[in-house]
């Protein structure tokens, strides 16, 4: 890989981190409130990043198995953009806070419920992309 290759990754992965944090900014206040406590607290925005990240991977890496898009691509937005962009280091942070609490059922469905919905959201990535049939 080229240093050229390289600083666009990096530049990529720093522009999907700074999309999550205004995604989760927007989240946190429009939803945050309306939905936390009815949820028992669970960290939404964090989920709604993973979830939508999720699904862009499959999304991408089935269009790039296709050749839809080329490899370059694939890296630039796969491993650069989505990998700034999406979190399972402060996914795995919230559960562990709010076992922290006390709250062993939120923590729970934090963890696997998240895991589950993005494991879903990347194969109908993949099956949006052409390849679940």
């Amino acid at each position: 890989m080229s240093a050229l290759e390289l600083v666009v990754l990096a530049v990529a992965g720093g522009v999907g981190a700074v999309a999550r944090f205004l995604l989760d900014s927007v989240v946190r206040a429009r939803l945050g409130a309306a939905l936390g406590s009815a949820l028992g607290g669970l960290p939404l925005g964090t989920l709604v990043i993973n979830v939508t990240g999720s699904f862009a991977l499959g999304l991408l890496t089935g269009l790039g198995l296709r050749g839809a898009v080329t490899s370059d691509l694939v890296a630039v937005l796969g491993t650069g953009f989505l990998g700034g962009y999406t979190t399972f280091s402060t996914a795995s942070y919230e559960t562990v806070r709010l076992a922290q609490a006390g709250r062993w059922i939120a923590a729970s469905i934090n963890a696997i419920g998240a895991l589950v919905v993005c494991v879903v959201a990347a194969g109908l990535g993949l099956f949006v992309a052409g390849l679940g049939s």
